[in-house]
């Protein structure tokens, strides 16, 4: 099994940087975009001004408006923002061949339903082959072509083989894993937990507190993962893990500068405030707040982050609740 052209589907900055390494792996690819300034700036200039300033593009990449584009690609990258996954594959539908592999590239929760991203494919694409890419990857960085490992999850051994195969060059390495729902929850929680150590950083709480929070953030991610049917090593590996240290240490992350923002005293409004890219930890924590109520478990820092977020709570109120709940012993 081998892929020859490739079909991304989103120009926000993710999807951008994936075009890159899709055109590094030796692929031809088309770049998918809504916005018609990213079409036009991809083609003319090589550059995704918009969403990826000041990093030149391969030359190679073709942008288009048009999903019908992709029609004839051999492999699609669908990187849209998760609340939007099901429209936009909804939309690429018509235009989809039986057979030809899905790497979903967006991370989080659907409101509402509560689906992760292979459940709204399976809905929308039902004989679209998933894959699940996920892992700790800052678009710029990885459209730079800096060196960067992430988790690429299939069902399928023999094709999660050839989609690690087309992906992969010097500088992207994808480890191959076939737990769908941990490297799933692994990418939706991680940006719940970034908002919360944003927080902790905007009001100044120390590095010690910064590392609490992502120790026992992880707890609560592997537990959900756990719950869902996922498997706790998944959880602790490039997609969970990996991923968390990453969003949780940088402002370069778009969920913990929302979180550094409401730490120093703005409101989630002034957070976003001229903001074209998407925080997806602010729209999947209900909907892992949701998961959590239904499954019965215990996850009090993505309920705090999602009460913070809805005005249940400020920010100093929810550090106190959480160091106030009651002494027990760790454990996941």
């Amino acid at each position: 099994m081998r892929f020859a052209t490739a079909g991304v589907i989103g120009g926000g900055a993710w999807g951008t940087a994936l075009a890159q390494v899709c055109a590094r792996a030796g692929l031809a690819v088309t770049l998918q975009a809504r916005e018609a300034e990213v079409v036009e700036g991809v083609n003319a200039a090589h550059e995704n001004a918009a969403f990826l300033p000041g990093v030149a593009l391969d030359p190679a990449i073709r942008a288009t408006g048009d999903m019908a584009d992709l029609a004839a690609c051999d492999l699609i990258l669908a990187v849209p923002p998760a609340q939007h996954l099901r429209t936009t594959m909804t939309a690429f539908a018509p235009h989809a061949r039986p057979g030809v592999p899905v790497v979903l590239c967006a991370k989080g929760v659907e409101r509402g339903s509560l689906a992760l991203m292979t459940d709204v494919l399976a809905q929308v694409l039902p004989e679209a082959p998933a894959a699940v890419l996920s892992g700790p990857s800052f678009a710029a960085e990885v459209a730079r072509g800096l060196p960067t490992a992430v988790t690429l999850a299939c069902a399928d051994a023999a094709l999660g083989e050839a989609l690690m195969q087309a992906l992969s060059s010097s500088a992207f390495r994808p480890y191959l894993a076939d737990d769908l729902i941990g490297a799933e929850v692994g990418g939706a929680v991680k940006n719940v937990l970034a908002i919360a150590c944003g927080v902790s950083e905007g009001m100044s709480l120390g590095r010690s507190a910064h590392a609490a929070l992502i120790t026992r953030g992880f707890v609560e991610m592997t537990r959900l993962g756990v719950a869902l049917g996922g498997r706790a090593e998944t959880v602790a590996g490039l997609c969970g893990l990996g991923d968390l240290v990453l969003t949780c240490s940088s402002p370069q992350s778009r969920n913990m500068s929302l979180g550094l923002a409401l730490g120093q005293g703005q409101t989630v409004a002034q957070a976003l405030a001229g903001k074209r890219s998407v925080a997806e930890g602010l729209e999947s924590a209900p909907a892992v707040r949701s998961l959590a109520r239904l499954l019965d478990i215990d996850m009090p820092i993505c309920v705090a982050v999602d009460r913070l977020l809805c005005g249940e709570t400020t920010a100093a109120e929810a550090i106190e609740d959480l160091l106030s709940r009651p002494l027990k012993v760790e454990r996941a």
